[in-house]
């Protein structure tokens, strides 16, 4: 039986790695490595952020502003909602900011920059509806960011993987509070 010819490490040469490292400190977590671009990385996700402070103040409202006989219920599921885009509104702000860009928070530009709207409705279940709109949309927009980003950038496709994950339990619980709330057993497309 022959020997197996010497397997090239997959790793570069720790002495290479070191150097490059020190030459390359100014660009943070951004190595040579990076397969993505990442100026366009930081534009994308300037409209995810604005996508999720557009849902955190929609849901923030909603649950302040809910009212009836079945509104403490629904109350208490938007104020879940609301904390949860919050947190995902700082996660994407973190990920822009390790990519050397700057979070766009201001609220002037967040409106035109957000795949989702900002819908004020008055009737519980206009809310609920308009919710459900919101997070079908961010699941049709994350899935689609997740498949773009794919290898080149797996940091943020994690990221987003793990935000569309709550995004669809979130439209699932709109879903299922609309269903509820008009007495339908489903929805029609």
């Amino acid at each position: 039986m022959k020997p197996k010819p010497a397997e090239k490490p997959f790793l570069t040469d720790v002495v290479q790695l070191r150097q490059r490292a020190r030459a390359h400190i100014g660009n943070g977590p951004v190595t040579p490595n990076y397969e993505g671009d990442a100026q366009q990385t930081v534009a994308i996700l300037q409209s995810v952020l604005a996508t999720e402070i557009v849902c955190w103040l929609r849901y923030t409202m909603n649950a302040v502003a809910a009212q009836g006989i079945n509104s403490e219920g629904v109350k208490g599921e938007f104020e879940e909602h609301a904390e949860d885009e919050r947190q995902h509104a700082r996660q994407v702000a973190d990920r822009i900011n390790q990519l050397g860009g700057t979070p766009d928070m201001n609220p002037a530009g967040l409106a035109t920059k957000s795949a989702a709207e900002y819908v004020a409705a008055e009737k519980l279940v206009d809310m609920i509806r308009e919710n459900l709109v919101a997070e079908r949309i961010a699941c049709e927009h994350y899935r689609e960011l997740v498949r773009f980003f794919g290898q080149r950038d797996p940091v943020t496709r994690i990221m987003l993987e793990n935000i569309l994950a709550k995004e669809e339990e979130h439209a699932n619980d709109m879903h299922d509070l609309l269903v509820a709330h008009e007495g339908k057993p489903g929805l029609a497309e």
